[in-house]
């Protein structure tokens, strides 16, 4: 008999995780709700073959097959995701100082987007590993039980993952100073023939 009480103590408190994973890889708040859910309904009843510590781990195996059975039978992906409070790369807002300018604030918002941005541009088995590492804090062996993979392959696929994402996030800085250039070169004045620079 599954009891209720030691499931929520062990199991509910991961929710948060098991969201942040579950929206990563579908890329999609509704989605990633009904994923959860569907995930929390399957463990509750698997819940008596659950034996022994890592019950996260035990969780996320459940959310990440749920998601990605959801990937599979959605028609298409939907490019448009809405990055909202509850996702954040842990850390990356924390302020150098107790009072910090509003430069430095929307620099490090900034430099957080360009990390979202270029997450979302991975393929799903990059991203996911991403997140369950960095985001999550898990351990080789946690992801290697909750992909199926082998520690030796959570290495490499992490390898490849982080270097793809500096790839990306190295294009997207190029791109955005390319930008910058050219936003430059359109403000200056050209009369007869003489470039002006504006003063500011």
């Amino acid at each position: 008999m599954v009891s209720g009480s030691q499931f929520e103590e062990l199991l509910v408190q991961h929710r948060n995780s098991a969201f942040n994973l579950a929206y990563w890889i579908l890329q999609n708040r509704e989605d990633a709700e009904d994923a959860v859910q569907d995930a929390y309904v399957r463990a509750f009843r698997a819940f008596d073959t659950f034996v022994g510590a890592g019950a996260r781990a035990w969780l996320l195996a459940i959310v990440r097959n749920v998601a990605y059975t959801a990937l599979a039978a959605r028609k298409r992906w939907r490019k448009v995701i809405t990055l909202n409070g509850e996702l954040s790369l842990r850390g990356a807002l924390d302020p150098v100082s107790q009072d910090p300018s509003p430069e430095a604030v929307v620099i490090v918002r900034e430099g957080q987007q360009l990390l979202l941005d270029a997450l979302t541009r991975l393929s799903p088995i990059h991203r996911d590993i991403l997140v369950l590492r960095e985001m999550e804090g898990l351990s080789y062996a946690e992801i290697s039980h909750i992909t199926g993979a082998a520690i030796g392959t959570v290495m490499s696929r992490l390898s490849r993952a982080r270097a793809e994402l500096l790839r990306t996030v190295s294009g997207q800085c190029r791109e955005s100073k390319d930008k910058s250039r050219a936003v430059l070169k359109g403000g200056q004045n050209s009369i007869g023939g003489l470039h002006l620079k504006t003063h500011h």
